[in-house]
């Protein structure tokens, strides 16, 4: 490994660790200000905040705005759907659960491959195996149920996943800063109306009372990793990118504890550390590629 890609990895890790701490952001702010409120002002923060990256980089339109328009709408809806499930969720769940169960889109993506017809390795499958296994040993009390704001983000998870795939599609035609911008400003725009028509309080004090969660959720969850993500992988493998940013899972079970007091029972525990290595398992194809 040389230095730029040392220095990348790090820049990764701390990717990572704002994301992972996004969670706890997200949980303090359900005390505040409404999931689709709360979603709507901070995308729309990140959004705003990727404009002078674009203007420094003289990023141009592509010649085909309809289809670029179309790739923002449509990956800027599922961005939507994800993170309001999950915001949604996180009212019900830790915070440190709720990274846990989001990773596990990472082996999703490939069960939802095989109704695309691509090939899954039996490493990808061994990682789906132990991820369940871990979500169960997490989430699944003795009732064999999962609780509300589990399931929900379980759900999320799929629409994390179906998010990954869109984004992998439209971004071989559309550049990853633009698509970024549009599906942000999207996924904005749509939380302002949810709220509204659900009759959430929006107002100015809202914000306000929820600043912190709201600037950390949208400058730097949003606005400032993503930008570290994108400078980072210039000079790393794409297979060590996925496997740090992965990490997030782990930051948020030590941002919920050390910020929130958040705990966990040996059982819970042990479920993290089996869906890690499931995410983890199920990136090895990939690696050797």
């Amino acid at each position: 490994m040389n230095s730029k890609q040392l220095k990348s990895n790090l820049i990764l890790m701390l990717t990572a660790a704002i994301w992972g701490f996004a969670f706890v952001a997200q949980k303090e702010s359900v005390k505040y200000i409404g999931p689709f409120f709360y979603n709507g002002v901070r995308f729309l923060l990140g959004g705003l905040s990727l404009i002078p990256l674009i203007l420094a980089l003289k990023i141009k339109l592509p010649e085909d705005k309809k289809y670029m328009l179309k790739g923002g709408i449509t990956v800027g809806l599922f961005l939507f759907i994800a993170a309001n499930l999950q915001q949604v969720g996180i009212i019900d769940t830790d915070a440190g659960k709720a990274g846990f169960i989001t990773s596990l889109y990472m082996v999703i993506i490939p069960i939802i491959g095989i109704v695309l017809k691509q090939k899954t390795g039996l490493f990808t499958w061994f990682g789906v195996v132990l991820a369940t296994l871990g979500l169960y040993l997490l989430c699944v009390g003795d009732t064999f149920t999962l609780e509300k704001g589990d399931l929900v983000i379980l759900i999320g998870a799929f629409f994390w996943a179906g998010h990954v795939l869109l984004i992998e599609h439209f971004v071989k035609k559309i550049d990853s800063l633009l698509l970024s911008f549009m599906q942000f400003i999207v996924c904005g725009i749509l939380g302002i109306i949810t709220a509204l028509l659900t009759r959430e309080t929006v107002s100015l004090q809202v914000i306000s009372d929820s600043l912190i969660p709201l600037l950390y959720g949208g400058l730097m969850s949003v606005g400032v990793a993503y930008t570290l993500q994108v400078v980072a992988q210039k000079n790393a493998k794409a297979s060590h990118a996925a496997i740090i940013l992965s990490l997030e899972s782990c930051f948020s079970v030590i941002g919920g504890a050390l910020i929130l007091g958040e705990t966990m029972t040996l059982r819970g525990y042990i479920g993290c550390i089996v869906i890690f290595a499931g995410v983890l398992i199920s990136q090895i194809k990939k690696q050797e590629s």
